[in-house]
């Protein structure tokens, strides 16, 4: 998935389809959202934007892996991450709805970040938030509306449990969706 598209993502009502970059309610413009792809855990409640969704508009993006790039003296080189049990698993997220002028309701989501572990430092210094399937079920509950109840589950994930390797620099390019671009290639 790609920044600005629509994908499907859980909510305490079920799955719905939400575009990847929040788009805030006192937003003047829909495309402030691609710039809002990611929310670091650690000021959510800090900055209005995430401090009102945090209390009951949160959700699951299910995945498999996730990128990242390391900056070379031969330009951008892409990691793939993902479980070693090669699982689908769920990033934390944080989602809004809103209308448009045309009143179109628009659902956008983000992602939260959080410092890296130690498989993913040597490439980037934050990582998402990736949940354990208790902490699944936390962040979702409809039950805990306060910041408190649920902000213990954003941390790095134990990284025993990730596997990281160069991929193609296809990836690179949105219009690029191919099985390809989780294989391993030489570094």
């Amino acid at each position: 998935m790609s920044p600005t598209q629509s994908v499907p993502v859980l909510t305490a009502n079920g799955f719905e389809d939400m575009r990847w970059g929040l788009v805030p309610q006192w937003a003047k413009s829909m495309n402030t959202g691609y710039t809002m792809i990611n929310a670091m855990a650690e000021t959510l409640t800090e900055k209005r934007t995430y401090s009102g969704p945090l209390h009951n508009q949160r959700c699951l993006v299910p995945a498999s892996g996730f990128y990242e790039w390391l900056q070379t003296d031969d330009g951008k080189v892409p990691y793939y991450f993902h479980l070693k049990s090669r699982e689908v698993f769920a990033f934390a997220g944080l989602y809004v709805v809103r209308k448009d002028s045309e009143s179109h309701e628009l659902k956008s989501f983000t992602i939260i970040t959080t410092q890296a572990n130690e498989v993913v430092q040597p490439v980037h210094n934050r990582m998402p938030v990736i949940l354990t399937p208790e902490d699944e079920k936390v962040w979702l509950s409809p039950d805990l509306t306060e910041p408190e109840d649920v902000l213990g589950v954003l941390r790095p994930y134990e990284a025993a449990d990730l596997d990281v390797y160069v991929v193609s620099r296809d990836v690179s390019n949105a219009r690029n969706n191919k099985p390809e671009l989780i294989q391993r290639v030489a570094a």
